[in-house]
């Protein structure tokens, strides 16, 4: 492998830098510029040879203190190549890492023996319906039941104000800073045809559930689910993910749901018959005034 650059934000060739990871064999939608410009302005890069392998480097700054850590809604970053990445690759990549702290989720390909593992579940539609859905769980398949029964109905035209404000009066962890990300990754997304918002209604056309789902070649990612009190008593999201499974069901395509360490919300994604496709976290050097947290709901 040849010379790995640290560059700066406006020393990227945003268009190479793209190709790298279109043509990756782990591409993850969260490595495109546009998304990276959203969640991490101004972030760096490190850089192999003619943008063979790439690694973003979302950097921040408190107290004039330069520090590396995951932006929100980003679930994987680390090292892209349409080349496999062993671990002598990666390790040359974390050992150029500029910063002396930094916290950062490495994708699927990004194997470390020393690095911390954690859960992401995933689901391959390329199998008939039924197939697929001989394999919930039956506490999914009474869910479903029991959404159906509420009478619930899919809003296929939900707006991105009421899904920001159904988002907003329902997300618990909710901060006015992730207001103005989830808009700009929903609006550049609709721009570029790749994200779809859905809200799920009650019998009397109350919005109790709604979604925000990333659309790429080879997979969807469950971005953004939030449920109502009332939408959880009503099953919703069970039924909104049956119908999207139902619509894609026999296309090569993955559905992410981004895992969870939370047992009730593993159980959940397991429940539809997801399978644990771990990721790892890289860190060193996190004092606590320098953590924030996000946790997906």
């Amino acid at each position: 492998m040849k010379q790995i650059s640290h560059l700066q934000h406006k020393d990227i060739d945003l268009n190479r830098w793209d190709q790298c990871i279109s043509e990756s064999i782990n591409q993850l939608t969260y490595a495109f510029s546009w998304y990276l410009n959203i969640v991490s302005p101004g972030w760096e890069a490190l850089v192999a040879g003619d943008y063979e392998f790439v690694m973003p480097i979302p950097v921040k700054r408190k107290y004039h203190f330069p520090y590396v850590v995951q932006p929100h809604f980003t679930q994987q970053l680390g090292v892209f190549s349409k080349n496999p990445v062993n671990e002598t690759i990666l390790n040359q990549f974390i050992k150029k890492i500029p910063y002396y702290s930094y916290q950062l989720n490495l994708n699927k390909q990004n194997i470390n023996s020393e690095i911390e593992v954690l859960p992401n579940y995933i689901l391959n539609l390329n199998s008939a319906y039924t197939l697929i859905a001989s394999k919930y769980s039956k506490n999914t398949q009474r869910n479903i039941e029991k959404a159906q029964k509420n009478s619930l109905i899919i809003d296929n035209q939900l707006s991105t104000d009421d899904f920001i404000e159904f988002y907003k009066a329902s997300q618990k962890t909710y901060q006015p800073a992730q207001g103005d990300i989830i808009r700009k990754i929903i609006d550049a997304g609709i721009e570029k045809k790749i994200v779809n918002l859905y809200g799920i209604r009650s019998s009397d056309n109350e919005l109790v559930a709604s979604l925000c789902i990333l659309i790429s070649s080879k997979r969807m990612t469950y971005l953004l689910p939030v449920s109502s009190t009332e939408g959880k008593k009503l099953s919703a999201m069970f039924l909104m993910i049956d119908k999207l499974i139902r619509q894609n069901a026999e296309k090569e395509i993955i559905f992410d749901f981004e895992g969870s360490q939370i047992d009730g919300i593993a159980r959940f994604y397991k429940g539809f018959g997801a399978e644990n496709q771990p990721y790892f976290m890289l860190k060193r050097f996190r004092p606590s005034y320098l953590i924030g947290r996000f946790t997906k709901q």
